[in-house]
């Protein structure tokens, strides 16, 4: 199915691109979430009518993205577990738990925000982790876990 891109869509394209993908992807994801519509000549006409606003509007969720990175980059974050006298957590430390630590702290970040390259954390200490605020806007954030008392 041939689709309209509506927004910057990771490893697909950016604002305005008609490209192909696959018909369950394009009814299931895209277009319900607005990311995109179908192709033909109406839509076609209506985005090319709308293609100032649209990008205008990308560029200030861009620009919001970045000044909310500034703030965040950088920003070292400490989660309470409990642990065994070697250090490993009764449990993991999630996304969940990371975006609820930012939150308390003032950020407005959702789980969904929060990428682990390693997965889960399960050792007390500090870790790296990465906040996409945009799809051109991830920062680092430390991630200090230890053991509760």
């Amino acid at each position: 199915m041939q689709i309209i891109l509506m927004e910057k869509v990771v490893n697909l394209g950016g604002l305005g691109d008609v490209v192909k993908v696959k018909d369950g992807y394009a009814r299931n994801f895209l277009i319900p979430q607005g990311k995109a519509k179908r192709v033909t000549p109406e839509n076609l006409a209506a985005f090319e009518a709308r293609r100032a606003e649209l990008e205008k509007a990308a560029a200030e969720k861009l620009a919001a993205a970045q000044a909310e990175g500034e703030k965040l980059n950088g920003q070292n974050v400490q989660v309470a577990r409990k642990a065994g006298v070697d250090g490993r957590l009764f449990g993991s430390v999630g996304n969940a738990d990371i975006a609820d630590a930012l939150n308390a702290k003032g950020f407005k970040i959702d789980k969904s925000f929060v990428r682990m390259p390693n997965g889960l954390l399960k050792m007390i200490g500090e870790s790296s982790v990465q906040i996409a605020l945009h799809t051109d806007v991830v920062v680092e954030v430390t991630v200090t876990i230890v053991a509760e008392q």
